[in-house]
């Protein structure tokens, strides 16, 4: 007996030491950031204003993306590298990690939390993981039979997003196609293709409540829009031709489309190649009016409760932030935060929006409605902002 009881003492210690650095606290104000230059993450307490751990070790970072459990306990990394990895944010380790394609470019994570779906530019596809011990369930890879001796050609996969129903929605930017990859039954995958999206689909979104899916053109003006309610309808051409006759600009930065904003009937979204926020009502996708903006907008995001817009911008005017009020659509504020303004994120009741400044090396915290800047907290290289009330919203 006297022996079980050591036997048990020590286990106990044991055990406690190696959990001793986890935190034992709710993860509803936590979150990460990307320092894409070191290849490392910072989890964040965006109560306290502070880093709780730095995690390093995540490969190549240069367009990472990040989703989180439905607990949101983990952190799923998308790297540039093709490197998928499992983070314990509560913990600040990495859980599991994968290399699972040469160049990836995003990715989602099913509705019921169980699946983790990867786009990837090279070898092109979608493949489609376990959340839990990131084992491969599906691979999918995006080719098509062209020309007359039947071969097949490959596609870049971009735009993956989640959708209700245990789908995932996702562009090919080579062959002009938008797939629904349906996984209710994981190891039976049931594709839809539509193979008449337009020219170069570079990036997709879905709204808030699940039922649109929208892909930018960056062959053509234009948009293209799936109802997934009725996918038997097909692929819908809106804002078609909206930037012909007018002088396009270069454009040095593609607009991010997941980082467009819906507020109450309308989107806001940016034109690629003008300095322009566009007002398009989601009722009939029609064009309401145009914003001129101080460069080629990146993030056009909106305040949790819709009442505002902030909207960043390409090089070289990625020094600069503006606010616009949704209701007069008036530009309210300017902002001047320094250059490489990457990435902004909102709490997820909108009191405050943090913003990345990659030349600074830092994130700047601003109060919404004073519009002041109220903390600065240093970090390497920032780029991406993920706050975990992701976890409960479709496609973030």
């Amino acid at each position: 007996m006297r022996r079980l009881l050591s036997w048990f003492a020590a286990l106990l210690l044991f055990s406690t030491a190696a959990g001793a650095e986890c935190l034992l606290r709710g993860t509803g104000d936590m979150g990460v950031i990307v320092e894409r230059a070191s290849g490392s993450l910072l989890v964040i307490d965006t109560s306290a204003h502070r880093q709780l751990f730095r995690v390093t070790g995540l490969g190549d970072l240069s367009h990472a993306s990040a989703v989180y459990s439905r607990d949101e306990r983990y952190a799923y990394i998308f790297g540039r590298d093709g490197g998928l990895t499992k983070v314990d944010i509560l913990c600040g380790r990495i859980e599991r990690r994968v290399v699972q394609g040469g160049n990836s470019i995003g990715g989602a994570i099913s509705q019921n939390g169980r699946l983790i779906a990867v786009s990837n530019y090279e070898p092109g596809g979608v493949k489609i993981f376990s959340s839990d011990d990131l084992s491969l369930v599906a691979d999918i890879p995006a080719t098509r039979v062209t020309g007359r001796d039947g071969r097949e050609k490959g596609s870049k996969t971009v735009g993956l997003v989640d959708a209700p129903g245990e789908r995932f929605v996702v562009g090919l930017y080579d062959s002009g196609e938008t797939w629904i990859i349906d996984m209710t039954d994981p190891a039976s995958p049931e594709i839809t293709r539509f193979t008449d999206t337009g020219t170069l689909p570079y990036d997709g979104l879905i709204t808030p409540d699940g039922r649109y899916y929208i892909a930018g053109l960056f062959g053509e003006d234009g948009l293209a829009l799936l109802d997934l309610w009725h996918p038997e309808r097909g692929i819908r051409r809106i804002l078609d031709h909206y930037g012909r006759g007018e002088q396009r600009l270069p454009v040095y930065k593609m607009p991010h489309l997941e980082g467009w904003a819906i507020a109450g009937d309308r989107a806001f979204l940016p034109a690629v190649g003008h300095h322009e926020v566009l007002v398009v009502g989601t009722g009939d996708w029609q064009e309401k009016g145009r914003i001129q903006v101080h460069g080629q907008p990146v993030f056009v995001m909106a305040r949790p409760d819709g009442r505002q817009i902030w909207v960043n911008f390409a090089f070289p005017d990625n020094d600069t932030v503006q606010v616009i009020d949704t209701e007069s659509l008036q530009i309210i504020k300017t902002l001047k935060t320094g250059k490489g303004t990457l990435h902004m994120e909102f709490t997820p009741r909108g009191e405050e929006v943090w913003i990345s400044v990659r030349d600074s090396d830092e994130i700047q915290v601003y109060d919404t409605e004073t519009l002041q800047l109220t903390h600065r907290l240093p970090a390497q290289k920032p780029s991406g902002i993920f706050f975990t009330d992701r976890a409960h919203r479709t496609g973030l």
